[in-house]
């Protein structure tokens, strides 16, 4: 069966990976030549980087990195490697410090490969640090520390093919999407699933960065941009708004400027609507905590995701995210203290709601006037019996929409959230990520609310997990909290990111990861002929009930010809009922 999705070899059989090159059918390249070619060394270069020795042909492999940092580290006392986890098949993760001694100073904090089939991050910073350490740049480490993680995702970086990631334009062969397990590391922030996300949320805390870039390389479609980059919630839609305005207003243009400068053409990421028809528009919405730039956003450090251009040559991605990181070093030290004020602004809000749901808004938000775009034809494939693109590599420019999103639902919080202590997977990720909790001492009644559960069903498994989803009905009651029960209180400086995980209705919650598999257990039943008269009994005092059923029963006769299906109905609807079954377990203080 063939695949040729990202990320995924193609098979000639369930146990034969095909060996042969793939044929190239990538679209024309556009000609490129910019001032920051120069930032290549000569060939008899004793620093000379692996993938500029091969003329950025190749990327070199996870041991060839290493070597290459161990080397730069007995050369240079600017330069310390260090052990920050292990990742599922046991590699060390390995970051570099570059620091002239400055413990205290702000840190920027950049990684490569969380997708490992998009390295143009890991070849840059090399280039970066060997210039740093033995080409004069040292002064870029004056008043910040830079740490950098090569090859975030270690283990998906040795599955290297030239089967993965067709859509990217070199090296020859790149690594896959996700972790030993599949698992998408940048839809894992939030879950905390994979021990290499759990490695970097580790590193996140102890770091504090003033800046944290997140390299990647997009899909998409073809464009005339090459080094294009975004942040959580662009626009209006960032949870916290004094680090989205840093980015905006300051990170932006000066990376913008120096990008320029060097003959590159940089753009805010356009993710597209629709990439078949790419005049539809680009999109503009809020994030979640599962990415590494939602992720930020609610926990207060200024995030950028770097979207090279997948169709661009692999030397001019991998110069212009050197140009880009140079740029963002020295603002970063420029503006550590402005940047250090909007962290402080954002940790000391305290919203009183959250964001849950929201859809396309019905009209553009703002325009493109000449959006950079290339040409392309359709036809008619044999292979897919639709109409395929086929870009023509013929730079054209038209007006692009910019959509922006409707709010639809929002969550008023609680004062706190109450986790029985039996969730020990809910309060292990709470305890990693920094939440802050405290246990309660005694048994006693609180107002709370409780959460039942209404056409809860499963969704398609992903990234490790299967997720769930339901309807939610809210029930205010008093109800006794037993000791050692775990209180989250919503006033901390990570009180939105407890929102985000804990109330059901967020798109990233740990209910909607699938959390709480036993709350779709059927309740423990008892003997028929105990159970069919205490129905009898619900249905003949209470109306509403009586006439839902006999609706249900008119209007579906399959329900109808179903004892077991009529009893587990009616269940459902008794005052008292099994304490798990349909419930939420976390009750909301209120």
């Amino acid at each position: 069966m063939l695949k040729t999705a990202a990320g995924i070899a193609v098979l000639l059989s369930s146990a034969q990976v095909v060996a042969e090159a793939p044929p190239m059918t990538l679209p024309p390249e556009l000609p490129w030549s910019g001032a920051s070619e120069t930032l290549v060394v000569p060939s008899d270069h004793p620093w000379i980087t692996p993938a500029e020795r091969t003329g950025f042909t190749t990327s070199p492999r996870y041991a060839e990195v290493r070597a290459w940092l161990e080397r730069l580290q007995a050369a240079s006392p600017l330069i310390k490697l260090e052990t920050f986890g292990r990742t599922g098949e046991g590699r060390d993760m390995v970051m570099v410090h570059a620091s002239k001694g400055g413990a205290d100073r702000p840190v920027v904090l950049v990684q490569a490969g969380i997708h490992a089939g998009e390295i143009d991050g890991k070849d840059a910073g090399l280039m970066l640090l060997r210039d740093i350490a033995m080409r004069g740049k040292d002064k870029l480490l004056d008043k910040v520390n830079l740490v950098f993680v090569p090859v975030f995702n270690a283990d998906g970086h040795e599955r290297m093919s030239a089967w993965n990631f067709l859509h990217v334009r070199g090296p020859a062969e790149k690594g896959i999407e996700g972790n030993a397990r599949g698992i998408n590391l940048n839809r894992d922030y939030a879950k905390a699933d994979a021990p290499e996300t759990r490695a970097m949320i580790t590193l996140l805390r102890r770091l504090d960065p003033i800046l944290y870039i997140d390299c990647h390389v997009s899909g998409g479609f073809d464009m005339q941009y090459d080094i294009t980059y975004t942040y959580a919630g662009w626009g209006k839609y960032a949870r916290h708004r004094a680090t989205a305005d840093w980015l905006e207003t300051r990170f932006g243009p000066n990376v913008q400027t120096a990008l320029e400068s060097n003959g590159h053409i940089p753009a805010i990421y356009p993710s597209p609507v629709d990439t078949r028809e790419p005049t539809k528009g680009i999109r503009y919405s809020p994030e979640g905590p599962r990415y590494s730039t939602g992720y930020g956003d609610f926990i207060g450090v200024p995030t950028v995701l770097v979207e090279n251009h997948m169709l661009k040559p692999y030397r001019q991605r991998v110069l212009g995210t050197y140009v880009l990181l140079e740029a963002a070093l020295k603002l970063a030290a420029e503006d550590a203290s402005r940047i250090a004020a909007a962290k402080a602004a954002d940790r000391a809000a305290r919203p009183r709601e959250l964001l849950t749901r929201w859809q396309p808004a019905k009209q553009p938000i703002g325009w493109v006037d000449a959006f950079k775009g290339v040409a392309f034809q359709t036809y008619r494939s044999p292979a897919s019996g639709r109409l395929e693109q086929r870009w023509t590599g013929q730079p054209i420019t038209f007006r692009m929409p910019i959509i922006g999103q409707d709010l639809v639902e929002t969550t008023p919080l609680p004062k706190a959230w109450l986790v029985p202590a039996a969730q020990v997977e809910v309060l292990d990720r709470l305890r990693l990520h920094g939440v802050r909790m405290e246990a309660v001492r005694e048994t006693r009644s609180r107002s709370v609310d409780r959460i039942r559960l209404v056409d809860a069903k499963l969704q398609s498994p992903h990234d490790g997990r299967i997720p769930m989803a339901a309807k939610f009905v809210h029930e205010r009651i008093e109800e006794a909290v037993p000791a050692g029960t775990v209180r989250v209180p919503v006033d901390q400086p990570l009180g939105l990111l407890a929102a985000a995980l804990l109330e059901p209705e967020s798109q990233d919650s740990f209910f909607a990861w699938g959390f709480f598999p036993e709350a779709l257990s059927p309740a423990a039943g008892t003997e028929d002929f105990v159970m069919a008269p205490i129905m009898e009994s619900l249905l003949s005092r209470d109306v509403g009930v009586r006439g839902a059923f006999e609706a249900k029963l008119a209007s579906e006769p399959g329900f109808a010809a179903d004892p077991e299906a009529r009893l587990a109905w009616l269940s459902e609807r008794l005052a008292r009922r099994d304490a798990f079954h349909l419930t939420y377990p976390i009750r909301r203080e209120l």
